[in-house]
Formats: C-alpha cells, sequence, structure tokens
C-alpha cells in the first residue's frame, strides 16, 4: 500500500508542475486570481475537487 501511495504522490507531482512548466505566465495569473476568491468559496472548491477525485477513483476501481 505505501508504495502505491507514493506512485500517486508522485504522479501528483507531475502533475502539478505540467501548467507551470508550459504556461508560467497564465499560471501566475491564474494563481493571482485565486488569492483573490473568498475563503468559502476556495473550500467549496476544495470539497468539490476531493468529491470528484473520490467518485472517479471509485468508478475505476
Amino acid at each position: 500500500m505505501w508504495q502505491e501511495l507514493g506512485i500517486a504522490f508522485c504522479l501528483m507531482l507531475v502533475l502539478e508542475g505540467i501548467l507551470p512548466f508550459l504556461y508560467p505566465r497564465r499560471w501566475r495569473g491564474a494563481l493571482t486570481q485565486l488569492l483573490q476568491l473568498p475563503d468559502r468559496q476556495l473550500r467549496l472548491m476544495g470539497l468539490a475537487s476531493m468529491l470528484l477525485g473520490t467518485t472517479l477513483l471509485y468508478l475505476l476501481h
């Protein structure tokens, strides 16, 4: 199980690095916009992301 978690973490880092590598200016602009969002909206986006990821993981497994 620890090996799978390590692989998942490494894959997450690769995927997270794609946009800043390919489009650094656009990524910086998107990050600036995210910094201006209220906490409630960021929490809702985080919740939606977690639920979508959990659902997709369940469907694929």
